[in-house]
């Protein structure tokens, strides 16, 4: 397979730069909103018990239900996007999230809150691997890098700010129905997002418009690997028996299932996903990076919430505000990171993440023993400094990951690559945040040194992708 090279002439169909950027913004919002729903519910959800009187198991699915579905359809919505148009696909993921924001807003009982927010997780799954798709294809080299930049930015800022918007909105709204607001803020974005995208984005796809079906039973094989894989990942708090284990190796056979059968329908027509990209050491080695990394990154946000609101008692506010610097850090860096990486290459990210290894140290640290001041203001500067780490991070690796990927498989490559965000995130959450309830019992109540506990893990587990891209660099000097 060619390579897509850096050099190469963006294929931006006849697009101005004033028209291109524009169009990156939209897409930009769009991935916002919808990565905003990953982390913004999380301190809705007491809200949602008082008005729907939802069960533990219920308010489980609201959460996880919506990352189950997310993860599910990237990669068929990255190849639906190659195949039959960016624009198409981007447009019908932006109009299904937006309706079904005001379905969720509009619940009027739990198994309708949860359902719509399943279908909510499909939309931003269609929507997202546009995105990336459309950077590959309007940007080459250093402005690629400055795109992939502005998409880091928005990775992190809606991760880490996900909680302080939710406390706003519902502090604005009453506690009684300001979770309501959290939804139905994204119908007016989403409404501008859909009428400018129809005017922005290019019309047709890239190369010559594939007509043939979208490989149903390899989009069938794909979907129940990814489905048993993150099920139990997602409901380990809620299924109690070890058997739900199990589903995991089962997931993995029907995912290497789809790899034989990707392999076979390739000789025949156009596969779901070109396995042949796994043979670019720059995608394998990033995909591992970016599954690893987000397994500790977002495992961080869930524990620091619950430490602060249920453990100290601070409103969803205050704890929202507290994971403010981070965010500020990641969207200064990120910026600077996109503008930086083609010159600096794999090195960037593993700087990135030693000095977030170091910045969640030096969090551990500030809060050893029992803190006698405000935590939010101890691990302010910790917190900054795994930001600005977290920025030469996600938008360098992402961009180093797909540098090589050929444009008519942008969407594809980047759906897979985010489908291992996915898991990653699962992953971490289950591992992360079960150490901080074991560890929670066996202090006897003590938050402060369940945190300090699951946070030790969560560096753990990015110091594991720290050593991935030292490999990295190693393998590449050696060859």
């Amino acid at each position: 397979m060619s390579a897509d090279r850096s050099s190469a002439p963006a294929d931006t169909g006849g697009y101005d730069e004033r028209k291109r950027w524009q169009a990156l913004g939209v897409g930009l919002v769009a991935a916002f909103m919808t990565l905003l729903d990953v982390s913004i519910v999380n301190v809705a959800v007491p809200s949602m018990d008082r008005a729907l009187h939802a069960t533990p198991s219920d308010l489980q699915w609201v959460l996880s239900g919506y990352a189950l579905t997310f993860g599910l359809v990237l990669v068929p919505a990255g190849r639906f996007g190659d195949a039959r148009g960016r624009r198409n696909a981007f447009v019908l993921g932006v109009t299904l999230f937006t309706l079904t924001s005001a379905l969720a807003g509009t619940a009027r009982s739990p198994e309708w809150l949860v359902a719509a927010r399943l279908l909510q997780g499909a939309a931003a799954g269609i929507v997202n691997p546009q995105v990336s798709g459309l950077i590959q294809q309007l940007f080459r080299g250093a402005e690629r890098g400055r795109a992939f930049g502005l998409l880091g930015a928005t990775i992190g800022i809606s991760t880490a700010v996900g909680p302080l918007l939710g406390g706003l909105l519902i502090q604005l709204g009453g506690e009684e129905h300001g979770w309501r607001w959290v939804f139905f803020v994204n119908v007016p974005v989403g409404i501008v997002a859909v009428l400018l995208a129809w005017r922005l984005l290019p019309t047709r796809p890239t190369g010559q418009q594939d007509r043939h079906r979208l490989d149903p039973v390899g989009v069938l094989l794909l979907g129940v690997g990814v489905t048993l894989v993150l099920l139990p990942l997602v409901q380990h708090s809620q299924w109690h028996t070890p058997w739900k284990w199990a589903l995991i190796p089962a997931g993995l056979a029907f995912l290497v299932g789809f790899g034989l059968w990707e392999r076979w329908y390739a000789r025949h027509r156009p596969p779901l996903f070109d396995l042949r990209l796994f043979a670019l050491r720059s995608y394998t080695l990033g995909a591992l990076i970016a599954l690893v990394y987000f397994g500790g990154f977002t495992a961080i946000f869930f524990i620091f919430t619950l430490y602060l609101q249920n453990g100290l008692g601070y409103s969803a506010l205050i704890a929202g505000l507290a994971i403010t610097p981070f965010a500020l850090g990641s969207a200064a860096a990120s910026a600077l990171g996109g503008r930086v990486v083609t010159r600096y290459g794999r090195p960037l990210v593993a700087v990135g993440l030693l000095v977030v290894v170091i910045g969640l140290a030096a969090t551990v640290w500030v809060l050893r023993g029992s803190p006698s001041g405000s935590v939010p203001l101890l691990t302010a500067v910790p917190l900054l400094l795994a930001g600005l780490g977290s920025g030469l991070v996600i938008a360098p690796n992402q961009t180093l990951t797909l540098s090589e990927v050929p444009v008519p498989q942008a969407g594809s490559g980047a759906g897979m690559l985010q489908t291992g965000q996915r898991i990653g995130s699962a992953a971490g959450i289950a591992a992360v945040g079960s150490l901080f309830f074991s560890s929670l019992a066996g202090s006897r109540g003590d938050w402060a040194t369940a945190f300090r506990h699951s946070l030790l893990l969560a560096t753990g587990i990015i110091t594991v992708a720290l050593v991935a891209a030292l490999v990295d660099i190693a393998g590449g000097r050696r060859s």
